[in-house]
């Protein structure tokens, strides 16, 4: 079943529409004109949960039935079917639940798009399953109406990932966020000066969690106060379990040790869509899920992130990783939150060590002097760039992550 609306509808005439259409607006329509409607579902809602289901036509489903099929942001690779059961998204909503954050008067700015994880389940499943109200704006790109939305409507949560919260901090005013309280960021690394400048500005508290599509999204978040420890993104929620593997061996490693992270709980995904070699690679048979995420879990269960593996490169045998040479770069460049300027890490073959590394840029630097910068800072030689490429735009998919395949072609 499509559920869409007429606008999206002219706006795309040439796409494969469905007969199995839900068109919602003339629904919305029909029920404003029927208001009883409403209340006479609210009615049956009351009777015995088999007999409304009977008589409201809503179908009976199992936990572990597929609830919804979201796909993987394609940051890396082709984007992959992720079929995510009533059970994983029931629990991982129930697992933020228990997190404790949201008091009676929260408020939570719903403006990522239904196709992100975060958006699906952070801002729109668990709100709705929780009574939490929602405020909704069809774009996270849409700054205005955001900050419109967060100072008239007194919005206390702002969801987003970096790339989309930049805007808001760069285009808002102090007054625009008297009612914010957390900022609660994913997707993407946060800089600690861009925590920082939230904090101060907006008077508000700037959380970090981690998760991914496979895992309904979440995984582990940072509370306020105590409840967070600085470079983590947070404790693992309830009921998941995690370890960390050798990226070559795949041997298991010990608490602490930095590896592949794999997890199991209740919310992680039962396979891909049509694609069962590469969820055999990724679910072991006792249900482990290989992330790919190179990390570790320190002795007080807080969740540490190193990068992806696909984000290393491996020169003269040893593993370099992108992001931590791309936050080198920026501190060499005096990079700050009102600077917003891009900066990307590749890894390209070389015929002599492997691989090389390339640094990838939307503005014009003395690349010799950056060098200088890098080694005087004691940066290993092996993590220098070699090349350097400008482009006027670093390209951005639509959940607000860089898109590492477009720049690889």
């Amino acid at each position: 079943t499509v559920i869409t609306a007429t606008k999206m509808m002219d706006k795309f005439p040439d796409f494969p529409w469905t007969n199995d259409i839900f068109e919602i607006s003339s629904w919305l329509r029909r029920l404003a004109r029927t208001p009883y409607r409403l209340l006479l579902e609210s009615i049956l809602l009351l009777l015995p949960a088999k007999l409304s289901f009977l008589m409201l036509g809503i179908p009976s489903r199992k936990a572990e039935d597929e609830a919804a099929l979201l796909f993987t942001s394609g940051s890396s690779g082709e984007p992959k079917g992720v079929i995510l059961t009533n059970c994983n998204l029931l629990s991982n909503c129930e697992q933020i639940n228990q997190l404790n954050l949201f008091a009676e008067d929260a408020k939570i700015l719903a403006n990522l798009p239904l196709f992100h994880s975060f958006g699906f389940t952070v801002s729109t499943c668990f709100p709705l399953l929780y009574g939490i109200p929602i405020v909704t704006v069809p774009s996270p790109l849409d700054v205005k109406t955001g900050l419109d939305a967060i100072r008239n409507q007194k919005i206390t949560f702002l969801l987003g990932t970096p790339t989309f919260l930049r805007g808001f901090l760069s285009k808002g005013k102090k007054e625009d966020f008297e009612s914010l309280r957390y900022v609660v960021a994913g997707a993407e690394k946060s800089s600690d000066s861009f925590k920082k400048q939230w904090e101060e500005f907006a008077e508000c508290q700037y959380l970090e969690g981690y998760g991914l599509t496979e895992t309904s999204p979440g995984i582990s978040f940072n509370l306020p106060n105590k409840e967070s420890k600085k470079g983590s993104v947070g404790k693992l929620f309830n009921l998941v379990e995690c370890k960390t593997i050798h990226p070559e061996s795949r041997r298991d490693l010990s608490r602490g040790e930095t590896g592949i992270l794999c997890f199991r709980g209740p919310n992680i995904f039962n396979g891909y869509l049509n694609e069962s070699k590469k969820t055999r690679e990724v679910l072991t048979r006792d249900l482990w899920f290989i992330t790919g995420d190179i990390g570790h879990v320190d002795e007080e269960g807080f969740l540490f992130i190193d990068g992806r593996l696909s984000r290393f490169s491996k020169i003269g045998g040893e593993m370099v990783p992108h992001a931590k040479i791309e936050d080198e770069v920026k501190q060499a460049l005096g990079y700050g939150p009102d600077n917003p300027m891009g900066v990307v890490i590749l890894g390209q073959p070389d015929e002599k060590k492997g691989e090389q590394i390339v640094l990838v840029v939307d503005q014009k630097i003395d690349f010799p002097e950056l060098k200088k910068k890098l080694n005087q800072n004691g940066i290993p030689n092996l993590w220098i760039p070699k090349k350097i490429l400008t482009l006027e735009k670093i390209p951005v998919l639509p959940t607000g992550k860089i898109d590492l395949l477009e720049l690889k072609m």
